[in-house]
This record gives structure tokens, sequence and C-alpha cells, in this order.
């Protein structure tokens, strides 16, 4: 099942991705998670913590979950 986050900006870069969903509890963990850990944006495995995610994105963790960003003018 996705779950949806609404952007309050118009991006969020991984890292701040994977700290809103407590995936990880500080920004400087995040290279260590992307290099452990299965990331995929959009179907595309990705370890660039700076990854700009924009509405639309959908970003797959296996084994934890699936999101799906959308902006705060969209209706769910």
């Amino acid at each position: 099942m996705k779950q949806l986050i609404k952007l309050k900006t118009p991006y969020m870069t991984l890292g701040q991705f994977l700290k809103h969903i407590d995936v990880i509890s500080s920004g400087g963990q995040a290279k260590w998670f992307l290099q452990e850990n299965d990331v995929l944006v959009n179907n595309e495995h990705e370890n660039r913590r700076g990854r700009k995610l924009y509405s639309g994105d959908q970003i797959d963790l296996p084994n934890i979950g699936t999101w799906r960003l959308s902006s705060s003018e969209e209706s769910s």
C-alpha cells in the first residue's frame, strides 16, 4: 500500500525524506543507509542523499514501504 506525503516546499531531498519517515534519526546517517539498503526512486536505484524528490515521485524501500509525494495543492 502506498503512503502519501504532501510536500510543503517544491521538493525535498532523499536524505530529508528518510528522516521524515523515521528510517534514520539524523541527516548524517543518510549516506550510510543508502550504501547499505536498496532505495528505488521511480523504479530506479538511487544512492544520492541529495537527490531532489518532487511531487509525483514514488519511493520504494523494499521490506519497509512505498511512498508517493504530492504537492500541498494536489488533492488525494
